[in-house]
């Protein structure tokens, strides 16, 4: 039976240091996880990225996705949080 769609909208926020982008995607891709959709600006020193990925393929749950994201954006002094694409929807509804 195939997986539907599992769509997560990923932002990662913090001081810009060169590789940010390189150790997110590399991380997605070590896990399967498919970057549909980015969108990265630096305003005044600061980074800001928005992805959307799909984790159908990915053999992890999203907890431990999502977890270890934390733990990676710690590492590399920014805050990278993880939605599922529904409840950011509903969060960010009129």
């Amino acid at each position: 039976m195939e997986k539907t769609s599992d769509k997560t909208v990923i932002t990662v926020v913090g001081k810009d240091t060169v590789g940010i982008i390189a150790k997110v995607c590399t991380y997605l891709a070590d896990n399967n996880i498919n970057v549909l959709d980015i969108s990265q600006t630096i305003v005044q020193g600061f980074f800001n990225m928005m992805m959307i990925a799909d984790m159908n393929t990915s053999d992890k749950p999203f907890d431990e996705c999502s977890a270890e994201l934390k733990e990676l954006g710690e590492k590399i002094g920014v805050v990278i949080r993880c939605q599922k694409e529904e409840i950011f929807n509903m969060m960010h509804r009129i």
